[in-house]
């Protein structure tokens, strides 16, 4: 689908005002949805998130890679059916490691200064997700889809 440079920005400024993000995973045709607080990088092909190696979340990862996340800006009112504004990317996860951590650390960080005593303890993964696609829901029922490769 041929996108506009408009949808891309209002994704990148919705995943930018959002701290937390709903990530939804899956292992052994059981699905599981928990919150994260996530970053996604400039030109929006990496998401990022840190989870204890020990978590739900990570053994899903480690057994089936693909995953999505959802972040909205919706308030809990009821103008919110036609006002919210909600993205979900989908995308394959898997942990960084070494050079790569680092940087996306960084990103991290720069995100949620607060993490820092989480993201370095020597159970935490930093897991990087790959977006292929976001898809993006307005006015209650208006989808529009944007392939992060196009």
């Amino acid at each position: 689908m041929i996108y506009t440079s408009d949808l891309r920005d209002r994704i990148f400024n919705l995943l930018e005002s959002q701290s937390l993000a709903v990530l939804a995973t899956q292992k052994d045709g059981q699905s599981y949805a928990n919150l994260v607080a996530f970053a996604v990088s400039d030109n929006l092909q990496t998401m990022i998130f840190a989870t204890s190696r020990s978590t739900r979340k990570f053994s899903n990862i480690q057994s089936n890679s693909l995953v999505a996340l959802l972040a909205d800006n919706r308030l809990n009112r009821p103008a919110d059916l036609k006002d919210a504004l909600a993205v979900t990317a989908i995308g394959k996860a898997m942990e960084a490691n070494g050079a790569e951590k680092e940087k996306l650390s960084s990103m991290y960080l720069d995100k949620h200064p607060h993490m820092s005593d989480f993201i370095s303890s020597p159970n935490q993964a930093l897991i990087r997700v790959n977006v292929s696609k976001y898809i993006v829901v307005s006015n209650f029922q208006r989808v529009l889809e944007m392939n992060v490769d196009e």
